[in-house]
């Protein structure tokens, strides 16, 4: 219950900081065009909390937090009187009138590129991408990858980090052609270029993992045997396993390593196993059960509900970065660029079916992730809000009505015919945008509901 509450509240942080901004630029840019802004608005539905300033413009926090809007006076919604005339939104020029609409989206591409400056100013770290083993008959294998090569680059894209390596690879999602790896082998300056040929790559895959597909394990320290965590009211907690024990064995057998011990518990649900363990210089035998956990293919496996302690990793095995308030603030703006691109490249990937629809996440998703995110750290939770700005003003430039960018099409199609679009046009272009717009969420909570 406190996981589902944490969860919650950081979705609504995150929700309540993107649709603020999004907001706050209709508004402030509605404000210097001269338009009287009756109500600035965060959430939907029946008013919270509310408050008036001294223009008239009434502030409201609303009940359900799933966007916002920013109410304009408009002869268009209601009689507007002879004094305010010049205040009505719909009296404006259109060049005014596209750069109110323009202003929300405008805002969260802002927004990504303060926050991901901020994730920079703090200094940034990834683990350096060495294969440790390549699956045989992979597609790694036929591109002749070995264990031991660091993968420099992708497509003639740098990668020195894990986060770098998988944006790369998560580029190439849904395209046909090959793959290119420059590598080169420990202590050697040399360079090795190796190609992977590819064919709608995972373009049915729901949760794509491009490493795992394209059959790369990436060099990690060895795990310890020691636990670090036991879940309470796991069945580990329960069978009498503590934080700092050592595992020594399970049903009298010796394993390699934490995975090989895990895959154990996995292949036993619901049977009674012995677990001994070193506990301050003393062997001792527990009775653990592991509870049966159902997998969405249907599998069943064991877990008991505990976490290794985490091995150190070789300075030369990680590489740092750290950047002046400058640098920062480049680096923030290149991030925001290249998120931005890869968000309308995934779009198109989309529409042609370049890649599965149920790729599409929904509130529930976004809750989980902020949640988790949360947990990992500051700068987790930054990164996260600055790509679902990025999302979210992307989304609404779409030339679709009832988004910000079906608004700024009607806008252009009138000040290219100088006149505005007919009403009846308008109404029609509502209806059908209206039907889209419910139709993608559908599909994106019914998604959450099947990862659920």
């Amino acid at each position: 219950m406190l996981d589902f509450l944490q969860t919650a509240v950081w979705a609504l942080i995150a929700l309540g900081v993107l649709v603020s901004f999004h907001e706050f630029g209709h508004f402030i840019v509605a404000r210097w065009c001269g338009v009287k802004v009756l109500r600035f608005s965060v959430g939907f539905g029946r008013r919270l909390f509310s408050r008036y300033d001294r223009h008239g413009t009434e502030f409201t926090i609303s009940a359900i937090p799933l966007g916002g809007y920013v109410k304009m006076l408009d002869e268009r919604e209601g009689n507007v009187t002879p004094a305010e005339l010049d205040q009505a939104f719909n009296r404006k020029s259109v060049w005014q009138r596209m750069a109110i609409a323009a202003a929300g989206p405008a805002a969260n591409f802002l927004l990504a590129i303060v926050l991901f400056w901020g994730v920079f100013l703090g200094g940034t770290s990834g683990a350096v991408p060495i294969v440790d083993k390549v699956e045989p008959g992979s597609l790694a294998a036929f591109a002749g990858l070995e264990a031991g090569q660091e993968i420099i680059a992708v497509d003639d894209h740098a990668t020195p980090t894990w986060q770098a390596l998988n944006w790369q690879l998560a580029q190439r999602l849904g395209d046909t052609g090959h793959i290119k790896f420059s590598v080169r082998y420990p202590d050697s300056s040399l360079e090795y270029h190796m190609y992977a040929d590819v064919e709608r790559w995972l373009a049915g895959q729901e949760v794509p993992d491009p490493l795992q597909e394209i059959g790369i394990a990436l060099w990690t320290p060895s795990v310890s045997m020691q636990l670090a965590q036991v879940v309470p009211g796991s069945p580990a907690e329960q069978g009498g396993l503590q934080a700092g024990d050592e595992i020594v064995a399970t049903d009298g057998r010796k394993y390699d390593g934490w995975d090989d011990w895990t895959n154990y518990i996995k292949a036993h649900p619901g049977q009674a196993l012995e677990v001994t363990v070193l506990r301050d210089g003393a062997e001792q035998r527990l009775s653990i059960t592991p509870d049966t956990v159902k997998q969405d293919t249907g599998e069943e496996i064991g877990r008991i509900g505990v976490l290794p302690l985490a091995s150190a990793w070789p300075e030369d095995r990680v590489r740092r970065y750290h950047y002046g308030v400058l640098g920062a603030f480049s680096k923030g703006l290149e991030e925001t660029w290249s998120k931005t691109a890869f968000t309308l490249e995934s779009l198109k990937k989309l529409l042609f079916g370049q890649l599965s629809t149920r790729n599409l996440s929904g509130p529930i998703t976004i809750a989980k992730v902020a949640g988790t995110s949360a947990d990992a750290g500051w700068q987790s939770f930054l990164s996260l809000l600055a790509l679902l700005s990025i999302s979210l003003g992307v989304l609404n430039l779409l030339p679709i009505p009832v988004l910000d960018g079906g608004h700024l099409l009607y806008y252009g199609i009138e000040a290219i015919k100088g006149s505005p679009v007919s009403e009846r046009v308008q109404m029609i272009g509502l209806q059908v945008g209206m039907a889209m717009v419910l139709g993608i969420m559908a599909l994106a909570l019914y998604n959450d509901i099947l990862r659920l």
